[in-house]
């Protein structure tokens, strides 16, 4: 897939910037709220009919995260070869043919190389997609450049709606098969969705002059807390992200409840990213604004694990979560466009990516072993807890630097 380069999408105003980055925010709906959330609400189905143990059930997304560790390392570099608009319409492209094809089958491995290769293909069109979209407003002030990266983040929000509507639809429709429906839905969305994407796209150019795949050490070291921040981050929000529909299920919720409380979490995420985090990201400086994250998500946690089993608990934490889930990604793309020189844009945020696909491999392995252990799910989840307090405390030693 190619497109021609168009002007710069600040020649358009503000109303232009925003269509534009719409445009790409079919990237994240399709790599966060379709490849991974949505297996939130496919595990109970999949744990029960293909008779998983939750450790089973952790590995599918830690396999999915692994191809996302790999294809954000590999992003940058194909890029380089690729061109940006490219590698992000064929990684969306076959995102979409492995939503497809997880529909497709019910044997274990198969399923987890699917995942793995979604994993791989999602982080190629995230990071890309990403870098695509610091690029809308290049040459506007810190507030308004940051505006485009909040309307792209918000696409994950938007995917999880989508999610939240669809997949419980599939379900009740598709009986003891409904779980491979969901994935099929998403799958035909996930192709519709590169129509708009490619459109979007189109409107951002190409970097003049080289560009580097990698970042330099010194330019590694100054964003080390950022880093560590990510990892931990990246543990803690998906271990809540894998598991917590299992818990509000074990709990009694019933299906309807558990619909609502991911679509509320999704409209969330989308407002608040859209209203809040864009503006707050561009004018916090150092890591204030990604300890101020960790903080928030940590808040979110807490409700299902202390209050009484009930929906106002879960919706609670449905709001106070999906507020901030998503200003993760925000932040560090906009710590990433502030404190790197132009030409490493994509190297930096591809890298960090992989920080947070580290923490996302590992976190729900680690919560599906504890989840399977005397404590429940419930255990599993106190650790999203811890990491999300760590992450807080990691993001406050990261300093403001300039990008020279």
């Amino acid at each position: 897939m190619t497109a021609v380069a168009a002007p710069p999408a600040r020649e358009g105003g503000l109303a232009r910037e925003v269509l534009t980055a719409l445009g790409l925010a079919c990237g994240p709906v399709v790599a966060l709220g379709f490849t991974r959330f949505a297996y939130a609400l496919l595990l109970p189905p999949m744990h029960e009919r293909l008779h998983w143990s939750y450790a089973q059930a952790g590995g599918m997304n830690t396999a999915n995260a692994l191809g996302y560790i790999i294809g954000a390392a590999g992003a940058a570099l194909l890029a380089r070869r690729l061109g940006n608009r490219t590698a992000f319409l064929w990684a969306l492209a076959l995102s979409a043919v492995a939503l497809l094809a997880t529909a497709a089958t019910a044997v274990f491995w198969a399923l987890l190389a699917f995942r793995f290769a979604g994993g791989f293909t999602t982080a190629v069109a995230f990071v890309v997609g990403s870098a695509l979209a610091t690029r809308v407003a290049t040459g506007a002030d810190r507030r308004r450049a940051a505006l485009p990266v909040a309307v792209y983040m918000a696409g994950v929000g938007a995917g999880v709606v989508i999610a939240g509507v669809v997949v419980p639809a599939a379900l009740s429709a598709g009986g003891d098969a409904g779980w491979r429906l969901g994935w099929l839905l998403m799958g035909v969305a996930s192709v519709l969705a590169l129509l708009p994407a490619w459109l979007g796209a189109c409107r951002v150019p190409e970097p003049s002059g080289p560009h580097a795949a990698v970042l330099a050490g010194h330019q590694v070291r100054r964003l080390v807390p950022t880093f560590v921040w990510y990892v931990l981050f990246g543990a803690g929000y998906v271990s809540y992200m894998t598991f917590v529909v299992a818990l509000l299920r074990e709990r009694g919720l019933g299906a309807s409840m558990v619909a609502v409380f991911f679509v509320v979490l999704g409209v969330a995420s989308a407002v608040a990213t859209l209203s809040v985090w864009g503006h707050l990201a561009g004018r916090l400086r150092g890591g204030r604004a990604t300890a101020l994250v960790a903080g928030l998500v940590f808040l979110g946690v807490l409700p299902v694990l202390l209050l009484p089993a009930r929906a106002g608990a879960a919706l609670l934490s449905a709001v106070v979560f999906g507020s901030g889930f998503m200003a993760g990604p925000t932040a560090a793309t906009v710590i990433a466009r502030r404190m790197l020189p132009q030409n490493v844009w994509t190297a930096g945020i591809a890298l960090l990516t992989v920080a947070f696909s580290v923490g996302q491999a590992v976190g729900p392995l680690v919560s599906g072993l504890l989840s399977d252990s005397a404590g429940g799910i419930a255990r599993g989840l106190w650790l999203s807890a811890v990491l999300l307090v760590l992450a807080a405390a990691a993001a406050l030693f990261q300093r403001e630097h300039s990008p020279a």
